[in-house]
């Protein structure tokens, strides 16, 4: 694998052209999605590989990546990723932050927009077992009602998966995870 692996930046995705640097992206940690190919059977494939800004940001903060743009191939810096990826999401500072520590913590983190959820966290990854977790990030100074927590869980318990909510802390860089058990009385 290259030093740093190139990624071209077109509009709100980062392409890897390179189907074998692709492939070792992958198997890194699950980033990304080979196109075409919905849930790869195996590591490599022969597939351009899409990432989404958020993970191509922790990527080329972690300098596993050179991301680029235009023909003329010009660099895109860290700082530029950060403010696309803040005009895309919304509450992204928090969202990075949960996503930042999820992943340095060794888990494969993907969005969980299917379960209602910001996230769907694997242990092993996706392919290989069923996501455990699904998390929603909260601010400190947000609000939630017994009502959202109880639909929350509910879902949850239905797709068989943890419920927790993640309080980051920009600040002092940490993050407070709730996680909800449920059981029948």
């Amino acid at each position: 694998m290259p030093k740093k692996i190139e990624v071209e930046s077109i509009e709100n995705f980062l392409i890897v052209w390179n189907t074998a640097h692709g492939s070792e992206l992958y198997k890194m940690g699950f980033y990304g999605k080979p196109l075409g190919i919905a849930k790869p059977k195996i590591p490599e494939f022969n597939a351009p590989l899409i990432l989404d800004l958020m993970e191509g940001l922790y990527l080329a903060e972690k300098r596993k990546i050179t991301v680029y743009e235009g023909t003329e191939k010009r660099k895109v810096s860290v700082k530029t990723l950060r403010q696309r990826a803040k005009s895309l999401y919304e509450d992204f500072e928090e969202k990075y932050a949960v996503y930042y520590d999820l992943r340095d913590s060794g888990l494969i983190v993907t969005p969980g927009i299917k379960f209602g959820c910001d996230f769907a966290v694997y242990k092993h990854g996706p392919g290989v077992e069923h996501a455990p977790f699904m998390v929603s990030v909260k601010s400190a100074k947000s609000e939630i009602t017994a009502t959202e927590i109880v639909k929350a869980g509910r879902l949850a318990t239905t797709v068989r998966k943890r419920f927790i909510i993640a309080v980051p802390d920009i600040e002092k860089e940490k993050v407070r995870y709730l996680m909800f058990k449920w059981f029948k009385a």
